[in-house]
């Protein structure tokens, strides 16, 4: 009996031991790894069953997106860059691509944007004079002006004049000067406002027009709240007596109509003058400010009937999801016309909601149509299939195409990627210039001394598929000259791309230009 309760007395330790043991963290923690690893195990196994079913799934799967983006009316670079994806990636791949094509943000979008155009198709007098001036002239523009007028409303303009600005600070100047003059309304709308001396400037004019009892309106990108403006400033703008709109203001909502950005740079004063151009509102533009070495940008001026079409433009952009807008009251004023102006100029915007591809098609048709030379000056070069061919083969049949691109880049990446270019247009006869001063943003298409176009639009798939555009063409204006003119300056500041050059380019961005070319529409 003794022995008994002393082994009894024993166990008692040795069962508490247990207990505290088996509830203890240890014990969990080595519990769960078990448990994991187990689990590991037991799904390796299955996989290495099922791996055959799910190989077999998985190539169905990519067959079948594979067949949906043959099928797709999709740009052909964005098919095989998709693809690409879809390969490596399938059902995040897949994931993304439904997500950008079907996102309902983005029809919503759409189709607001497209009410707009439709409802706007008759707001301005087509005047078939200007129309048929041109008509059957072998230079195409009347063939491009019908075109353009399926996209939107696009009249052709004479008795307008056209003034050409080689550097930003000499169209700052007259944005200042023109400003003054400003008696009903002032519409703005710019990709980038930037605090800073230009800026404010143009800031101390609105707000005494504004006092004045002139209407002024001012637009900008969502994105300047996150980069170059404090948050809501059209609220500080809106309190000053300034009408102000963030287009597409960023929000914590995951959405894919924030790739669709307003890049546009439209200044109208009382529907007679109009600027357009590459120079966004920040010091950089007029080398207040030095980012990337001298800072290269061009813009028009359009005085007359034409500068109304710019307003148009902007209203559109305005009343997005607005009931019954007032268009009536702003086109309406009358534009003074310039009756010894020559040639004649249409403004034209792009959408990338609809099926068109304006900006790349009025590039392509100069380049189709041109008889002498091509010269071009974009601070980016990322082509499509279509837009490459086309550069090629005006210099295959004898063309002089000329490109001028930055020689001190804003983006490495951008950069990158225009050099993968390099090989097959000089192969064909291109010519390829960098600007060593600086940085290159103009965005400048002049052919035959006769065409020209200055706008907003560049040479990569954020202008041409991504972006909201607008630009001026030109055709035998006085300026066209002066832009050519302006071009061969620009040219004597430049080096030459040659074969050696490229064969000696940095291994950096070699590598770099490759694998960023295989996602290149999608950036």
């Amino acid at each position: 009996m003794e022995k008994e309760e002393k082994i009894a007395s024993l166990a008692k330790p040795v069962k508490k031991g247990i207990l505290r043991l088996i509830f203890s963290r240890f014990f969990l923690i080595a519990l769960l790894l078990i448990l994991q690893v187990g689990l590991a195990v037991s799904g390796f196994l299955w996989f290495r069953k099922a791996l055959p079913a799910i190989l077999y799934i998985q190539t169905a799967f990519i067959f079948a997106m594979v067949v949906y983006l043959f099928n797709c009316s999709m740009d052909s670079s964005a098919k095989l860059t998709w693809i690409f994806i879809i390969s490596i990636i399938p059902l995040a791949g897949a994931a993304m691509l439904l997500f950008t094509q079907m996102n309902i943000g983005h029809r919503m979008e759409t189709e607001l944007v497209k009410k707009q155009i439709n409802d706007t198709l008759k707001k301005l007098d087509k005047d078939g004079r200007v129309l048929k001036a041109v008509e059957h002239d072998g230079s195409g523009t009347d063939d491009l002006c019908r075109y353009l007028n399926k996209t939107g409303c696009f009249p052709l303009y004479d008795k307008t004049q056209v003034t050409y600005f080689p550097l930003g600070e000499k169209k700052f100047e007259a944005m200042l000067e023109e400003l003054e003059k400003a008696e009903k309304y002032i519409f703005m709308e710019y990709f980038i406002v930037e605090e800073g001396y230009m800026w404010g400037r143009i800031l101390d004019i609105l707000l005494r027009k504004a006092n004045e009892g002139v209407e002024v309106r001012v637009m900008y990108d969502g994105m300047c709240e996150m980069s170059t403006l404090p948050p809501d400033y059209w609220k500080l703008l809106e309190a000053k007596g300034i009408h102000a709109r963030a287009f597409s203001a960023i929000k914590p909502v995951v959405s894919s109509h924030y790739n669709y950005r307003d890049h546009r740079k439209i200044l109208v004063i009382d529907g007679k003058v109009a600027f357009n151009g590459g120079v966004n509102l920040a010091d950089e533009y007029i080398n207040r400010r030095e980012r990337f070495g001298h800072w290269k940008d061009t813009a028009v001026m359009l005085k007359g009937p034409a500068a109304k079409s710019f307003a148009l433009m902007f209203l559109q952009m305005w009343y997005i999801g607005v009931d019954n807008p007032d268009y009536d009251t702003w086109l309406s004023m009358p534009a003074e016309e310039v009756p010894d102006a020559k040639g004649c100029v249409m403004p034209y915007c792009d959408c990338p909601l609809d099926e068109y591809k304006a900006g790349e098609a009025v590039y392509i048709d100069i380049l189709y149509r041109a008889t002498d030379y091509v010269h071009i000056m974009s601070p980016y070069l990322i082509l499509d299939g279509e837009l490459e061919t086309a550069l090629r083969f005006a210099a295959q049949r004898g063309v002089d195409v000329k490109l001028i691109l930055p020689g001190i880049p804003d983006k490495k990446v951008a950069y990158s990627l225009a050099k993968t270019h390099y090989k097959s247009l000089d192969e064909a006869g291109v010519k390829i210039y960098e600007y060593t001063p600086g940085f290159v943003h103009a965005k400048v298409f002049v052919s035959d001394d006769t065409k020209a176009v200055v706008g907003t639009i560049n040479l990569d798939y954020r202008s041409l598929y991504h972006h909201f555009e607008c630009a001026t063409y030109m055709y035998k204006t006085d300026c066209v000259t002066e832009i050519e003119k302006d071009y061969q300056e620009t040219l004597r500041k430049c080096r030459p791309v040659t074969t050696e050059t490229i064969k000696k380019e940095k291994l950096f961005y070699k590598i770099v230009g490759s694998l960023a070319k295989m996602i290149s529409p999608l950036m």
